[in-house]
């Protein structure tokens, strides 16, 4: 008796194709805007409620631009709460350069002048999308705000040395479920290596949440 053998071929292909997202801004562009930030949310947000945490920054003064991770998905079994994610380990490199060229069509989008202090911030998830943004297309930020995140080991000095007054905010709340010792004191000394400056540490009481305070804090002492 012979036995038949099946063979199966499996193949992965890929394809290019336009398609079209959204992003949420909050308050106006105008001649009085001394901030323009653009952050990233974490995982889990949708930028039309990240945004809210920057609704106690001087409105006059502070622009806030939310763009909106494309990867969506319902957070319960109750298909009622939605949620987005950046990135996953599945294609990495592919889906990094979509949403870079997603970032690239928003900042166009908003022409943002010239004179105006941009700020680059990125939560939990969230800063390996803007540290990446901003090294890879060489964003000509003013400062970058790190909160609770990971920023990725692949980066050297020469990413960032395009912006050689770079100011850096890290802040993490000190019982964030997420950071461990170890794992601060690694990140802390990327920070130390890639910037061009040393970062201001900011903490603050409690887990791995969003801290409008602090945001506050870094809007009303930006340096022209």
């Amino acid at each position: 008796m012979h036995t038949k053998i099946r063979l199966i071929l499996s193949l992965e292909h890929q394809v290019s194709y336009q398609t079209t997202n959204t992003y949420s801004t909050l308050n106006e562009l105008t001649n009085q805007t001394k901030n323009v930030w653009i952050a990233c949310h974490g995982i889990g947000f949708l930028s039309k409620y990240f945004i809210k945490y920057f609704e106690d920054l001087n409105p006059k003064e502070n622009y806030i631009i939310a763009p909106q991770a494309p990867s969506k998905y319902y957070q319960t079994k109750a298909y009622k709460y939605v949620g987005a994610s950046w990135l996953t380990k599945e294609h990495t490199k592919l889906e990094t350069e979509n949403i870079l060229n997603y970032l690239d069509a928003v900042l166009a989008n908003e022409n943002i002048p010239e004179d105006k202090h941009l700020i680059l911030m990125g939560f939990s998830q969230g800063v390996s999308v803007i540290t990446r943004w901003m090294a890879k297309r060489k964003i000509p930020a003013d400062r970058l705000v790190i909160h609770s995140g990971s920023i990725p080991d692949e980066f050297h000095a020469k990413d960032f040395s395009h912006k050689k007054n770079l100011k850096v905010d890290y802040i993490y709340g000190l019982n964030d479920e997420y950071l461990n010792e170890e794992k601060l004191n690694s990140q802390i000394e990327i920070t130390e290596n890639i910037f061009p400056h040393k970062p201001e540490i900011h903490t603050f009481d409690g887990k791995h949440v969003m801290n409008s305070e602090l945001l506050k804090h870094i809007s009303e002492n930006v340096q022209s």
